[in-house]
C-alpha cells in the first residue's frame, strides 16, 4: 500500500500531461480548420518527451490530426516508448 501512495504523484502528473497533450491536439486541429494561430509543432514534441506521448498519439487518432507527418507518425509513438521506460525507471526508483 505505502508503494502505490508513493506512486500517486507521478501517476497523476502523467494524467494531467496527457490531458493536455489530448486537449492541445483537439485545439490545434480545430484552429487549422478555421485558419487560427497554430501550436509550433515542437511544443507538441516537447510535451510528448515529458510525458505526453499518450495523449498526443490518442489525439492524433481520434480527431485525425497530424497523421500525415512522419516526424509524428514516427516520432510520436518512439516517444510513447521513451515515456513507459521513464515510469518504469521512476516508479522503479520511487518504490525503493
Amino acid at each position: 500500500m505505502t508503494d502505490l501512495l508513493n506512486l500517486w504523484p507521478l501517476g497523476m502528473a502523467y494524467l494531467i500531461i496527457n490531458a493536455i497533450c489530448f486537449f492541445l491536439m483537439g485545439w490545434d486541429k480545430n484552429r487549422a480548420r478555421s485558419r487560427g494561430r497554430r501550436i509550433p509543432e515542437k511544443w507538441f514534441f516537447i510535451l510528448a518527451f515529458l510525458g505526453g506521448a499518450l495523449g498526443a498519439w490518442l489525439g492524433m487518432q481520434i480527431f485525425r490530426h497530424k497523421t500525415k507527418h512522419n516526424t509524428f507518425v514516427l516520432g510520436i509513438p518512439l516517444l510513447l516508448v521513451w515515456n513507459v521506460l521513464m515510469m518504469y525507471v521512476l516508479g522503479q526508483h520511487l518504490s525503493l
